[in-house]
């Protein structure tokens, strides 16, 4: 039996934020006091803030690993002890990487990286190389062809979490801007007015053929499963209806202050992105995670495609909309590992896993983590 006792630290639980101590036994939290105390062996941490580990459900953080620039393929393994690496600096101590199988760029660097990385991060945890605790988000492209068979492949992987259902057709959801759409089809390279117009064709062919029935049948697998279920994108109120008669637990990324209002009367979570918040708005021209801050619209950060944003994006909370520093906290520790029936992690509070931040403001205003535990370990 081995106890750690961190002292003099600024604790922030679900709802309160003292001064205090915290013991941990055995990587779990044993006892929590507040006020000062002079205790020999504690380890003194000097007013930072002790914070639950972030709890991320999507990040596309690996992606850029696997392909650094525009048709480079990195070596899998290489890519997710780096990102795992850049996981534990940013607080993240449980982390359901994301995975999009079904490419819409037909052999995209999407396509070429969807099994090599399931089996990278299998590996890695087998061999016991990850600082931090890595689970599977599988996001499914329902309009392409090929779907099913990635997702029945993967659909018993005994790291899977979470489910989303997606459809990046343009001309709706995220897409509804072409000229938006466009601009962020042309990151690696161009089309002529021709090309482009008849790639749109195409994908609207597709999806005509495709979304509907292979949507329903992922639903109807995840569920069968006990798989949460996520909707991506969601614009019309008529998405957030469909997500419901589906049994889809979490709104991820509404793109309108109708569709989260939706999603919130229906009792989904809503889940936005952190460098939404951090850049001040959508990169795609969408509703903006501070207009849905502001109007209590908002119950899950995700870092999506920048591990740092996570805690940047909960510290700002307090001045976009007035949030308490609790309150903040919550959207990225508490509240997702509960919308996964998480329920071991995501508070500083008895009986919880002792996943634990350090963090200090620096001279510039900006959160930044010092320590990283897991499970009582210090992984950073």
């Amino acid at each position: 039996m081995t106890q750690h006792i961190i002292r003099n630290a600024r604790i922030v639980t679900t709802d309160q934020e003292f001064t205090g101590s915290v013991a941990i036994e055995d990587g779990v939290i044993c006892a929590i006091d507040e006020g000062s105390v002079s205790i020999p062996a504690g380890e003194d941490w000097q007013g930072d803030w002790l914070l639950p580990g972030l709890v991320e459900l999507h990040t596309d953080n690996l992606e850029k690993h696997l392909s650094p620039r525009p048709g480079v393929l990195w070596n899998a393994h290489s890519a997710m002890v780096v990102h795992d690496a850049q996981c534990a600096a940013a607080g993240i101590t449980t982390v359901l990487d994301s995975v999009v199988i079904g490419d819409l760029d037909h052999g995209g660097a999407r396509a070429q990286t969807q099994h090599t990385s399931i089996a990278a991060l299998h590996q890695c945890r087998d061999e016991g190389l990850m600082r931090i605790e890595h689970l599977l988000h599988l996001r499914c492209e329902v309009s392409v062809p090929d779907i099913l068979e990635a997702f029945n492949q993967y659909a018993d992987d005994p790291l899977l979490r979470l489910v989303s259902v997606m459809d990046h057709t343009p001309g709706q959801r995220q897409w509804r801007d072409l000229t938006s759409y466009r601009r962020y089809a042309e990151r690696n390279l161009r089309f002529s007015d021709d090309q482009f117009e008849s790639m749109i064709a195409q994908r609207k062919v597709d999806q005509q053929a495709y979304a509907v029935p292979h949507r329903q049948t992922i639903v109807d697998a995840s569920r069968s499963r006990g798989l949460p279920l996520a909707s991506h994108d969601d614009t019309l109120i008529s998405d957030i209806q469909q997500a419901v008669e589906e049994g889809v637990g979490l709104s991820e990324f509404p793109t309108t202050l109708a569709a989260a209002q939706a999603a919130r009367k229906a009792g989904m979570a809503i889940i936005m992105g952190g460098p939404n918040l951090v850049k001040g708005g959508s990169h795609s021209g969408n509703v903006s995670a501070a207009e849905l801050a502001q109007a209590d619209l908002l119950d899950i950060f995700s870092s999506d495609y920048v591990p740092s944003s996570l805690l940047l994006a909960t510290f700002m909370l307090g001045h976009v909309a007035q949030w308490t520093l609790p309150k903040a906290v919550r959207t990225v520790t508490f509240n997702p590992a509960r919308a996964l029936g998480m329920l071991d992690r995501g508070e500083v509070a008895l009986g919880q896993r002792a996943d634990l931040l350090r963090v200090r403001m620096n001279r510039a205003g900006m959160p930044t983590v010092l320590e990283t535990w897991v499970a009582g370990k210090r992984v950073y």
